[in-house]
């Protein structure tokens, strides 16, 4: 099985350990496949840059065989336009974070980089039904590059933030809302005690589950495919 991850930044150092930390957890009938938005910003830090990634994302997601693809930024950022381009699941690992969370703890909140991502997050909360479930969005305000070398301040920040989710919002879960806080869960759950979900790990057990199960995106409604010559132009 061929899972692509793709970065929709172009930060090649964030795409290594992003690939890294979804090799850690995929099974060994997997082989990751780490993409590289070399079209997109340095980083995703609201909607100018998202919206920046989209085609760049897209053109890797029509021209790269794979038996799914994880977009591998917490904003899930093109992920609907994604899953009409592919003939295979596209999760993102926003998505799949929230809703790992709410299968192990009643409320969860969501710690992330910027305030500016917190509108962001919240709307797609809404649109996956899982608003009702999210205690609390925090942001520790740190941005997502300095997320590669966390040491010092820029961790007591992010375990300062953790705890107030716990102690003040009642979070029963912490979902982290980068993926570059990847490499941090299993020390944050270790420190706080209560599940801390990391959005790649979640997307690879369900792009992984999904294939296995042989389901793919309907084309019904949203999803319905994108034109042939979108397709090929998006290829090119």
């Amino acid at each position: 099985m061929r899972i692509a991850v793709v970065n929709p930044n172009s930060t090649r150092t964030m795409s290594d350990a992003i690939a890294a930390a979804a090799r850690r957890v995929a099974g060994p009938d997997v082989t990751i496949v780490g993409l590289t938005n070399n079209d997109g910003p340095p980083s995703i830090q609201g909607v100018v840059d998202g919206a920046a990634a989209v085609p760049g994302l897209l053109s890797l997601v029509a021209s790269t065989p794979a038996d799914a693809f994880i977009i591998a930024c917490f904003d899930d950022t093109g992920l609907d336009a994604a899953r009409c381009v592919a003939d295979v699941p596209v999760i993102g690992i926003g998505e799949a974070a929230c809703h790992a969370a709410s299968l192990v703890a009643h409320r969860f909140s969501i710690v992330t980089t910027l305030s500016r991502s917190v509108p962001i997050l919240r709307n797609n909360l809404e649109t996956h039904g899982l608003s009702r479930k999210c205690a609390s969005i925090l942001a520790t305000d740190i941005p997502v590059l300095q997320l590669e070398h966390a040491t010092g301040e820029t961790l007591a920040r992010l375990e300062a933030t953790v705890e107030r989710a716990i102690v003040q919002d009642g979070a029963e879960a912490v979902v982290l809302g980068c993926a570059g806080m990847a490499d941090l869960a299993a020390r944050l759950e270790r420190r706080f005690k209560v599940p801390v979900i990391d959005g790649i790990a979640s997307a690879v057990g369900l792009a992984a589950t999904l294939v296995r199960m042989g389901v793919t995106t309907s084309r019904q409604g949203l999803y319905a495919s994108a034109s042939m010559t979108g397709a090929e132009r998006l290829a090119v």
